[in-house]
């Protein structure tokens, strides 16, 4: 019996890794403004990325966070920022969800903040190194702080509402 319940258990996280995803690949992907100084561009997936992580747990926010924003990458020319996208992207979600525990907002905050700090240093150090933009990879950092408040504002609040309303089923 335990077996059906760890498969039931892994299909969920499965599916909704499947589904959140696509959707932080279409929120990353409908609002993309260029960084002229790094070749990147700002979006607004984090918000979807912290709703994922902070209703669903680290494992689905993470897969969502890494397999959404890289498809995102690769569909909106952004190819070169993909590999990087997926780690940072992922363990991004993966910090959110970690962090979170479904049942007290405050640890919602902090569970952003460190997740934000992730994201926004692994990009910086992804540009400043691998990609060779040096001390260019600043240029990024006002729109990734820019990412994470948002991600927070409207983030935050809807994986709040949704942790309520979900039938317990859902519920990771």
């Amino acid at each position: 019996m335990e077996n059906k319940a760890s498969t039931g258990k892994l299909s969920k996280a499965l599916a909704l890794s499947a589904v959140m995803s696509a959707l932080v690949a279409v929120a990353t992907f409908i609002i993309q403004i260029p960084i002229p100084a790094t070749g990147g561009y700002l979006n607004f997936g984090d918000i979807m990325i912290f709703i994922c992580a902070l209703t669903f747990g680290p494992i689905v926010g993470g897969l969502a966070g890494g397999i959404g924003s890289f498809l995102s990458d690769v569909a909106g020319g952004y190819a070169t920022f993909a590999p990087f996208t997926f780690a940072i992207k992922g363990i991004e979600g993966l910090i959110a969800g970690a962090i979170s525990n479904r049942k007290q907002a405050w640890r919602d905050i902090i569970a952003v903040v460190f997740a934000g700090a992730e994201m926004i240093t692994g990009y910086f150090l992804a540009e400043f190194f691998a990609l060779s933009e040096g001390w260019g990879a600043l240029g990024e950092v006002p729109g990734n702080i820019l990412q994470i408040t948002a991600g927070a504002i409207f983030g935050i609040p809807i994986a709040i509402v949704l942790r309520k309303r979900l039938p317990e089923a859902w519920k990771m």
